[in-house]
């Protein structure tokens, strides 16, 4: 037993060792998010080959020896909850299990984590890992503030290098935590632990301070730039913890993980359409880690996440060490004031390693040897096996599908359709349950209809002859939109509390309304649910205005511009549709009105060719006005620019319309 401990265990110190260092350095370009996705798979892989390693330790000695820690019931109850979300609330589990900031397989990667480091009974591990990685990513982060790549050819797949706000740890706010983290910790080592000594570990750490803190000055000067960072409102992230409350369900176990976009649409108000976001629909986290924490996992969550706290300071209590209490005050104001991520959470489940080293008291070792028991070592070493390779095996296929996609989307600036097409659907055959997939093929498959249509009427280069569509063309064009119905709905289903998904469908059916039999009616009905799930949304509104107004439902679609300028009355398009609408039902003097409001609204230099363009039609307008009517006062104040655009019909691909099945309509199943 003892040979084979001292061979394994240096391996997974190393191996500990390399995670911690690597993780916030870790990006790879092949998937769609180059950071976070590769970071997930990084602790998920990690963490199975650590399991596998312990597996074929106790296969060879036949002993499991089982050290109980104070933190271990904790995160047991709280991956529980979390568990208990997913299975009562989250409306698609598997995203849930997979989402790279909040999700299931994140927190239980982390809890092995911890329990390998906290078994190793060493801060080298971590003191080391974290200075050398936080000196790499200052480093990085100083060379790449002076943009030297601006000018310099690099190809295709290095071109992200360019961007300014590049950074191995995904994105500023998370490298700004993570600098933060690691100033405040040295800060502790300095101030409190070394005081008034001088030795080869303060210059260490003295010299690692100073580096962070430029890199961190930095970080900060980029972060308060104008839209350089874009965050949902701390008060729409408070009624939404708040809404979880009015339902028995929500408020045991959340909205569910993965669906915090659901509850945001519901909880937005009108003020929301007043401010700089309101052309974002939804957000899918919180402003506040804490809040997202119980928005999405209710009660149950976040006493387990207290009792964590609970426990950190109790560890902590022990040896009064006043270094840790510092980063210990550091995280919690993180978790309570920025939004959840994988950074934020990694760094949270060190400090609760750092506070189990504190507590000497409560170590109990216990060895179980099942040499004489054979039947059960044999069974419980295939199940540990068995475990490690489904676990492994799923991982590895949602991990090969997210390469696939990211193909699909090197496809479209390659201009390569086919490249494009069966990338996405391959990563789709891998993996049915990520959204974005679907609804990224039911575009596609949008695309692949209209790139066939539009050879229609297209003059041929031998006899320069309008091209005829064959019935293969027909064909091929029912089947595409059919697929981008069925990829439309199929993401709908997965989630269907989500608006976006909704109107995607919506889009669909609007861009074959001339093509196929009922999809006015279905068109309608689907940005009606889109509507439902996101009520102050004006952009869904003006859709469904404008669909109205091209099928020439006049009276119909002033009610809906209507409410579109109550929820924005500060939308010039959504006055200038309004207005149209008005006029074609003959409510002239409205309509005037109306259109007058639009050059209020309009900024006469910035919005140069709307204003002319609006102006000129108020003229018309004024024309059916009655004499004693015709006034001219006009008003302008600044806004910020827009386009004033009426909606127009979908060109008609076939002089006959076609037949989908009744399946192809938004309700059915």
């Amino acid at each position: 037993m003892e040979k084979s401990k001292n061979f394994f265990q240096p391996i997974i110190h190393y191996l500990l060792l390399i995670i911690i260092f690597l993780l916030p350095l870790f990006f790879l370009p092949f998937t769609q998010d180059f950071y976070l996705t590769n970071k997930l798979y990084l602790l998920i892989f990690g963490s199975l080959f650590l399991l596998l390693i312990s597996t074929i330790q106790y296969l060879i000695s036949k002993k499991i020896s089982w050290s109980s820690l104070s933190f271990d019931t904790p995160l047991a109850f709280f991956l529980i909850t979390l568990g208990l979300s997913i299975i009562f609330s989250s409306p698609n589990k598997i995203q849930a299990l997979l989402n790279p900031n909040f999700g299931l397989s994140l927190f239980l990667s982390l809890t092995i984590l911890y329990f390998y480091l906290s078994r190793q009974k060493s801060l080298f591990i971590i003191h080391y890992s974290l200075l050398i990685s936080s000196l790499i990513l200052s480093l990085t982060t100083v060379f790449f503030f002076f943009q030297p790549l601006k000018n310099v050819n690099l190809p295709a797949n290095l071109q992200f290098l360019k961007n300014p706000y590049f950074t191995p740890i995904g994105s500023f706010i998370d490298l700004a935590i993570f600098l933060g983290f690691v100033v405040v910790y040295l800060l502790g080592k300095i101030i409190i632990v070394e005081k008034d000594k001088v030795s080869k570990n303060s210059i260490i750490h003295y010299s690692s301070l100073t580096i962070n803190l430029l890199a961190l000055s930095l970080t900060l000067y980029s972060l308060f730039k104008p839209g350089s960072t874009i965050l949902p409102p701390f008060r729409l992230s408070w009624y939404a913890a708040v809404e979880v409350l009015k339902n028995p369900l929500t408020a045991f176990f959340g909205v569910g993980i993965d669906n915090f976009s659901s509850i945001f649409t519901k909880v937005k108000d009108i003020a929301y359409n007043q401010s700089n976001l309101w052309q974002i629909p939804s957000f899918s986290f919180s402003r506040s880690s804490l809040l997202h924490l119980f928005t999405e996992t209710g009660l149950f969550g976040l006493i387990a996440f207290l009792i964590l706290i609970l426990t950190i300071f109790k560890s902590l209590k022990e040896k009064n060490d006043k270094s840790l209490l510092l980063i210990i005050i550091y995280s919690l104001f993180i978790i309570v004031f920025f939004p959840p991520s994988l950074i934020v959470f990694f760094l949270f489940f060190l400090i609760i390693f750092m506070a189990s080293q504190q507590s000497t008291s409560d170590l109990v070792g216990q060895s179980y040897d099942f040499s004489q028991i054979m039947p059960f070592y044999a069974l419980t070493g295939i199940v540990f096996l068995l475990i490690i390779v489904i676990a492994g095996y799923f991982s590895g296929r949602s991990y090969l599908a997210e390469i696939y996609f990211k193909k699909s989307l090197d496809g479209l600036i390659n201009n390569n359709l086919k490249q494009v097409y069966d990338n996405n659907r391959q990563a789709i055959i891998i993996n049915p349950y990520i959204e974005r997939y679907r609804v990224n093929f039911s575009q596609i498959n949008l695309l692949v209809a209209n790139n066939i249509a539009a050879k229609a009427n297209q003059p041929q280069e031998k006899n320069k002859q309008p091209y005829q569509l064959t019935e293969t063309d027909r064909q091929n064009i029912s089947q595409a939109i059919q697929a981008a119905i069925n990829e439309a709905k199929a993401a709908i289903s997965l989630n269907p509390q989500k608006a976006s998904y909704w109107e995607n469908l919506a889009v669909i059916y609007q861009n074959i309304i001339n093509t196929a039999q009922g999809a006015d009616v279905w068109t309608i009905s689907a940005y009606q649910r889109a509507i439902v799930s996101d009520p102050q949304n004006p952009g869904y509104r003006l859709s469904l205005g404008g669909i109205y107004y091209s099928l020439g439902n006049y009276e119909e679609a002033v009610k809906v511009f209507e409410q579109v300028v109550v929820l924005k009355p500060d939308w010039a398009n959504a006055y200038y549709n309004l207005a149209w609408a008005d006029y074609q039902k003959g409510n002239y003097q409205k309509a005037y009105a109306e259109m007058k409001n639009v050059l209020t609204l309009l900024n006469p230099e910035k919005d140069k060719n709307d204003y002319e363009k609006a102006k000129k039609e108020l003229e018309e307008f004024k024309k059916k006005l009655p004499e004693e009517k015709k006034t001219s006062s006009e008003t302008k104040t600044e806004t910020g620019s827009t386009q004033l655009n009426l909606p127009s019909p979908v060109p008609t691909i076939f002089e006959e319309k076609i037949k989908l099945p009744k399946e192809a309509s938004p309700e059915a199943k």
